[in-house]
């Protein structure tokens, strides 16, 4: 199950760009636009982790934290905000705020923080991913189909791993290359296609069958069309 994510931030752009960062990541995002809407969610439907803007329309993000704290709600919090004293950083932390990050602030300092906090909250107990009869064990780099080992190259395991962790869901061609392959990548223009066909060869060898499909005009995903 992907770990679920609550956005409270009123800045529609920058919004926008976290929910589909953290999308890439492999988790699930709930986006919320002021204080009040977004106390409400984390208290009717508790996230694993919540990404709390100080200055919010309602109720301020501090209150926010302040309120579910009180309450009760123990996930962890990252606070974002343009303030940076370090009486800022003491208020925002007293209040119940695990981290604290200043704006303008790079997206991979985010993510980081985000990877760090649910690591130390839910440590992953397993090092399998699975679907239907598809297991990829990422400590042992193997990959198993119906009890039979399957040998993929270094790549192919990386487009394996990135589908395995967003099953039923479509993927872009531009998400799969910036996941697997990287921003700054300049090889060939067909190369999710190959290693998508190098793939589907390899899984539904001895007529196996077909769980990796092509949506045409969007991009692929893992899924039983059965």
């Amino acid at each position: 199950m992907n770990n679920r994510i609550l956005l409270v931030e009123d800045d529609p752009k920058l919004s926008k760009f976290i929910e589909s960062e953290l999308s890439l990541e492999g988790y699930e995002v709930t986006v919320a636009f002021n204080g009040l809407d977004g106390l409400t969610i984390a208290r009717d439907d508790q996230p694993d982790l919540v990404i709390l803007d100080w200055m919010l329309p309602e109720i301020s993000g501090l209150d926010v934290c302040t309120r579910l704290r009180k309450t009760g709600v123990q996930v962890p919090i990252i606070m974002l905000t343009a303030k940076d004293e370090i009486s800022d950083r003491v208020t925002g932390l007293n209040s119940g705020a695990d981290d604290y990050l200043t704006k303008p602030f790079s997206i991979e300092e985010l993510l980081a923080r985000v990877k760090a906090r649910m690591r130390r909250m839910y440590p992953e107990t397993s090092d399998n991913l699975q679907f239907e009869d598809i297991t990829l064990n990422r400590s042992s780099h193997e990959v198993y189909r119906a009890g039979q080992k399957i040998v993929l190259t270094a790549k192919e395991f990386d487009l394996l791993e990135f589908m395995l962790r967003h099953p039923q869901q479509v993927l872009s061609r531009d998400q799969i290359l910036e996941a697997v392959w990287g921003y700054d990548f300049m090889g060939e223009s067909n190369i999710i296609e190959v290693y998508i066909r190098a793939l589907r060869i390899k899984l539904e060898d001895n007529n196996s069958k077909r769980l990796l499909h092509t949506v045409r005009g969007v991009g692929y995903v893992l899924r039983n069309n059965a």
